[in-house]
């Protein structure tokens, strides 16, 4: 959540032109994240699995946007090194749920 948070605070400060495009792509990608894995979350494991190889890519591309925008001047710079700091350790955070999960027994992960 406080991602997706940092993305809108960081998109507001872009250029008028970007509302409609780059903007746009970053906050869909920052909520796609939260979104899949917070519906995943009550599925079976195997469609929790597979919504959180979308929350992946997702962050993967949010990543790819970032640097984009970061490389373009857009925005507060000072904003950017926490974002990837974020988008670093969500990546590495799914990566490992995902692996657990493919590891262990196949019943329904606890929502502890």
């Amino acid at each position: 959540m406080g991602l997706a948070k940092r993305v809108y605070a960081l998109t507001a400060t872009f250029p008028r032109h970007q509302r409609f495009g780059l903007c746009d792509q970053m906050e869909r990608a920052a909520v796609s994240v939260i979104s899949n894995i917070a519906e995943g979350s009550r599925r079976t494991r195997g469609e929790w699995l597979n919504f959180l190889r979308i929350a992946l890519g997702s962050i993967s591309e949010l990543d790819a946007q970032m640097r984009l925008s970061m490389e373009l001047g857009f925005g507060d710079a000072g904003k950017y090194q926490c974002i990837i700091q974020d988008i670093d350790e969500i990546s590495r955070m799914l990566s490992a749920l995902i692996w657990k999960l493919t590891k262990t027994s196949p019943s329904k992960p606890s929502n502890s």
